[in-house]
């Protein structure tokens, strides 16, 4: 994969936690934060594709059982008697 240069401009006390957090990790701080990113737009991604699929579902809906009500007053009766 091609890598590409970036600039951020961030906080210093960020900057300086980030770097004490990728020494504990034994990283650069550039492969810690690609690493958060790659990991945010994965989940975003996972995210949109389950969305679909479970859109998709609910447009194509669920068959419940029973059998399709015939008449207006089979809609209305609620005594169960017809």
């Amino acid at each position: 994969m091609a890598k590409q240069n970036i600039t951020l401009s961030l906080d210093k006390d960020l900057i300086r936690r980030a770097r004490q957090l990728s020494v504990r990790k034994s990283m650069s701080v550039s492969k810690l934060l690609g690493m958060e990113l790659e990991k945010l737009v994965q989940d975003r991604e996972q995210y949109d594709m389950a969305k679909r699929r479970a859109l998709a579902t609910l447009k194509k809906g669920y068959h419940l059982g029973g059998k399709k009500p015939t008449a207006r007053d089979d809609l209305h009766d609620r005594t169960g008697l017809r």
